[in-house]
């Protein structure tokens, strides 16, 4: 089969196109055959040599994909040859076929594309159990979340609103910010121009911040929190280190945490998808709820691909058509 492989640590220019054999599933997997495959911001990590994949993961990058199931393991009862998907991969969406395991496919929602399918696992995986399960946000908090416009914020967005909860943003262009307003936003800051600590003080305080940037928005997150706010880490764009004052920590009640999805075990994801198709797929289905696609690019152009997405000119998700 063909798949893009990561040459040498390094910039877009590494990802290679090579042959590779077709993978078998071991006990409680499926192999798919790829439709389209998700571009996120930790296939560039790992091309850069930073997030090396799990022990007996795939050492291609891709970590969702959407496509039809055309062989089965051992132990796979719910999913059947035929079916079409969309799954959370440990590694190697960035190829023709994939294996993963079969409790970390969910189908297609009623009315979206396989194009459209393949943009949500990593995301939607990502955004409610660090939002909603490990964040604990609730209908009438105060909601920030950094990068309003990438795959991560537009789902935040959405899916924050449709849950009742009030939500701010921050994104780096008057056009972002109005991308991230008509998603259902109620305040969309431009931190170009804008201090979003001074804004979202003024409205009482975030109840829960959902943060990638890291660096010195860390302290920051921290002023801009209210009195028993919760943050949640999940990247750190501008560095994990920085010093902290834990006294404030302490006398404001304040819960700092984190999570990275790859590294969790099959069976953590696995309730996590069931807690999606429980809770998101219908709201999905009925349209409330959709991805946000920016720009479709060929297997063999996923350097282009890359680079698109570390330009940050991007609004929404970036997919690769296998």
């Amino acid at each position: 089969m063909k798949a893009v492989e990561i040459a040498q640590a390094g910039g877009p220019e590494v990802l290679t196109v090579t042959d590779r054999p077709v993978p078998d599933p071991r006990h409680g997997e499926v192999r798919i055959k790829i439709a389209y495959a998700g571009v996120n911001r930790p296939d560039a990590l790992q091309r850069a040599g930073l997030y090396n994949p799990p022990k007996g993961a795939s050492d291609l990058p891709g970590l969702e994909a959407s496509g039809e199931v055309v062989a089965i393991g051992d132990g796979v009862t719910d999913i059947a040859i035929g079916d079409t998907v969309c799954a959370l991969l440990p590694g190697g969406g960035y190829a023709e076929q994939v294996c993963t395991p079969a409790a970390h496919c969910l189908p297609i929602p009623d009315g979206l594309s396989l194009k459209q399918a393949a943009c949500l696992p990593e995301t939607f995986f990502t955004v409610w159990s660090n939002v909603f399960m490990r964040g604990g946000l609730n209908a009438g908090e105060r909601f920030l979340v950094h990068g309003g416009s990438s795959g991560i914020g537009t789902t935040a967005i959405q899916l924050a609103n449709a849950f009742g909860a009030r939500v701010f943003t921050t994104a780096g262009s008057d056009a972002k910010c109005a991308a991230c307003l008509d998603l259902g936003a109620e305040v969309a800051i431009n931190y170009r121009d804008d201090d979003f600590v001074e804004v979202i003080k003024a409205a009482g305080g975030a109840n829960l911040i959902l943060d990638m940037v890291g660096g010195d928005y860390l302290p920051r997150n921290v002023r801009a929190l209210a009195d028993d706010g919760r943050l949640v880490q999940i990247a750190f764009l501008q560095g994990p280190k920085i010093e902290l004052n834990f006294a404030v920590m302490m006398m404001r009640r304040l819960t700092i945490t984190g999570s990275t999805l790859r590294p969790q075990s099959d069976l953590a994801k696995a309730e996590i998808a069931q807690q999606l198709r429980q809770h998101v797929w219908p709201l999905l289905a009925s349209g409330q709820v959709a991805p946000v696609m920016d720009q479709q690019f060929a297997l063999a152009d996923a350097a282009a691909a890359h680079t698109r997405m570390e330009s940050s000119a991007h609004i929404g998700k970036i997919v690769l058509k296998v």
